[in-house]
């Protein structure tokens, strides 16, 4: 499979969006907290994902904007391995909790301790 990552799989619709934050299940790993829900969805990627820094936590656009960078380059390298475990289709946010910047290894850690937690829910 191709390590793209494509606009059909960005999570984009508002009312998905808003129930995932209601209803959605919670995984949580340091700086990194993640919401996921069972959804049925017309797309041809059985993962939906969106990626949020909380201007609340961390103040300036460009270290937000970086952050944003790093957790989509880190779900784009292990987007197979998530896929590789999906059943049904899911729309996943991923939040970025923590005041300070963390660096890419700490962030791909985190990151991967979150799909082995998200492979054990059963969900996928």
């Amino acid at each position: 499979m191709r390590q793209t990552f494509n606009k059909d799989e960005r999570l984009k619709s508002k009312k998905i969006i808003e129930e995932l934050f209601k209803k959605g299940q919670n995984l949580y790993a340091y700086p990194l907290l993640l919401k996921y829900l069972p959804i049925e969805h017309p797309g041809n990627f059985p993962v939906q994902i969106a990626f949020s820094v909380p201007k609340k936590k961390i103040k300036k656009a460009t270290q937000r904007n970086r952050i944003k960078r790093q957790l989509r380059e880190i779900y784009r390298q292990h987007k197979n391995d998530l896929y590789t475990h999906v059943d049904k289709k899911i729309a996943i946010i991923l939040i970025f909790i923590d005041e300070r910047a963390h660096n890419f290894v700490e962030l791909e850690e985190q990151f991967l301790f979150l799909l082995k937690q998200l492979e054990r829910e059963k969900i996928t």
